[in-house]
């Protein structure tokens, strides 16, 4: 049991990262994170010895985000206040510039279908192979590969860059 509780304490950055792919907001990733957490103590028990601890952890998350995306349905929505942040480093400019191109990816890649969303987040963000993915969801690696192939290109599209339809429009009427 022990072991089981090392194993998810060593996953948690990875975990966190998965849940603010899905939720797009630190606060919203922070709460799926802890209550997953919570599901998974208190299941322990039934935890599969051969069992991925990752591939575990991913559904359980996931599951908890669409709880309280159900959840959040029921009560309306909240409208959160965005907080400025200090810009630090030798290069502000170009430290801020970042940021922009990574809110503005963030923003698109919540915009995508759930299972698309989902996708990009395990293989893109988090790495894991294709094969990884499907065991993780419970899906045909096909399955795997078209939804995160319409996803990347739906992203492209969203994001106009340069080799898109988008993009090449844009480019054709200037």
């Amino acid at each position: 049991m022990d072991n089981l509780h090392g194993q998810l304490i060593s996953l948690l950055p990875r975990l966190r990262r998965f849940a603010f792919t899905l939720t797009g907001s630190m606060d919203d990733a922070e709460d799926v994170l802890q209550a997953a957490c919570e599901k998974a103590l208190k299941s322990l028990d039934r935890f599969e010895k051969g069992t991925r601890m990752d591939s575990w952890m991913y559904r359980i998350i996931q599951n908890c985000w669409i709880d309280q995306v159900r959840a959040r349905k029921v009560r309306g929505s909240v409208v959160e206040m965005e907080i400025a942040e200090r810009v630090a480093g030798s290069d502000a400019r170009q430290e801020t510039e970042a940021r922009l191109t990574l809110r503005r990816v963030q923003e698109k890649v919540a915009e995508l279908p759930e299972e698309q969303r989902v996708l990009i987040a395990m293989v893109s963000v988090e790495g894991l192979s294709y094969k990884e993915a499907a065991a993780a969801l419970d899906i045909p690696i096909g399955t795997v590969m078209s939804r995160l192939a319409r996803g990347r290109r739906r992203l492209h599209e969203l994001l106009e860059l340069p080799g898109t339809a988008a993009g090449a429009a844009g480019a054709a009427g200037d």
